[in-house]
């Protein structure tokens, strides 16, 4: 027999993305989606697309997407997020990479947009990803229990599709702000758990060569000023964790 495709979602109060996210899930065998304490119409838009749900309500990202996993039923799991679309050209990729593949993980290049504007380079350093290990075998991926960018465990063997996943990361600037607002506070709550936050010299440092890593060696310089706002990002993003750490009280 076929090997069997689940596609996973997981969403939180999704139904501005939802919708479009599933529609391009229909050359799955199943669709899973994980519905973590929605209070809008994501169920709704769920259930009209046929959707098996797991409802529930998870602290952590890691513990609701292994909830997601372990309720998928195929032999292969493609994991989207809602504000990600899988091309038609990326779907007929993936049917046919899992027809005679041996179990691991692939994984799939990223076409990051900020609002219509496609950014291809100056990802990275904790600030976008250029490729994720989004589609693997049952048994083959793990997330770990970090608030802010979770650990994979990954099993089998390592490689990569050619078509690209569509990723509408932030609608514009302004989202991009409170992005960095709320993967920061996240940042420095496993920080304080950890015991160990760092130095605000050693996260001082790392203002420059974040900025270098992303506008200079990813070549961001290549997206203009697009290119320089990711930088900056990427930048901020540890002096800021840092700083909330150090001087903020936790709730």
């Amino acid at each position: 027999m076929a090997p069997r495709l689940s596609a996973l979602v997981v969403a939180h109060n999704e139904e501005a993305q939802l919708g479009a996210c599933l529609e391009r899930l229909r050359f799955a065998d199943e669709i899973v989606v994980v519905l973590d304490r929605c209070t809008d119409a994501s169920r709704q838009i769920a259930v009209a697309a046929g959707a098996r749900l797991v409802e529930g309500g998870w602290p952590l990202e890691g513990p609701r997407r292994n909830a997601g996993i372990d309720a998928c039923q195929g032999d292969w799991i493609v994991e989207v997020d809602a504000d990600e679309r899988v091309s038609p050209a990326l779907a007929e990729e993936i049917r046919a990479t899992i027809q005679q593949a041996a179990p691991g993980y692939f994984l799939i290049p990223f076409d990051n947009y900020v609002g219509q504007r496609l950014v291809r380079y100056g990802w990275g350093a904790a600030w976008g990803v250029s490729a994720a290990p989004r589609l693997f075998s049952r048994g083959s991926k793990r997330w770990g229990s970090q608030r802010v960018h979770p650990a994979l465990e990954l099993k089998g063997e390592k490689r990569s599709l050619r078509q690209p996943m569509e990723h509408y990361v932030d609608t514009d600037i302004s989202d991009m702000l409170r992005r960095l607002d709320r993967y920061t506070t996240a940042r420095a709550a496993d920080l304080r758990e950890s015991g160990n936050i760092g130095s605000f010299g050693a996260n001082v440092r790392r203002i420059f060569s974040r900025f270098w890593k992303c506008y200079v060696a990813r070549k961001g310089y290549r997206e203009g000023q697009y290119g320089f706002l990711i930088a900056l990002m990427a930048g901020l993003y540890p002096i800021l964790s840092y700083l909330k750490a150090n001087l903020e009280k936790p709730q």
